[in-house]
């Protein structure tokens, strides 16, 4: 199955969304726009691969955490993207910390990859 990454899913041909391990998703600085190819085994394991990446481009901003909700945002430039939990914490993120994330290059987005982490001081 191919289909598109939306920053937490990856969106099937078939208009399914199909659940991307946040830990695939972080490691592999997945961005929303690549193209994702989905493999399902015998024994029903999922097995993701990255097949056509989106142009990309950086931004630098500062680590928001919501104090309800618990999500983390990365803001920068007037604008903000959700970034996945397993990122930050594979990271060590904490809130005030500069981060450099990674963001489709020609569409607007609403979630970021983060590529890495400038602790505050």
């Amino acid at each position: 199955i191919e289909g598109v990454f939306d920053g937490q899913n990856m969106i099937g041909a078939d208009g399914k969304p199909y659940h991307v391990p946040p830990n695939y998703a972080s490691k592999s600085k997945l961005v929303e726009g690549d193209m994702l190819k989905l493999a399902i085994s015998e024994n029903g394991s999922f097995v993701y691969k990255q097949i056509g990446p989106i142009e990309r481009a950086r931004v630098v901003g500062v680590l928001e955490q919501d104090p309800a909700t618990r999500h983390h945002v990365v803001s920068g430039g007037g604008k903000r993207w959700n970034v996945l939990t397993a990122s930050v914490t594979f990271f060590k993120g904490e809130p005030g910390d500069e981060i450099v994330i990674l963001i489709p290059k020609n569409t607007p987005s609403h979630w970021g990859a983060i590529e890495n982490i400038i602790k505050a001081t």
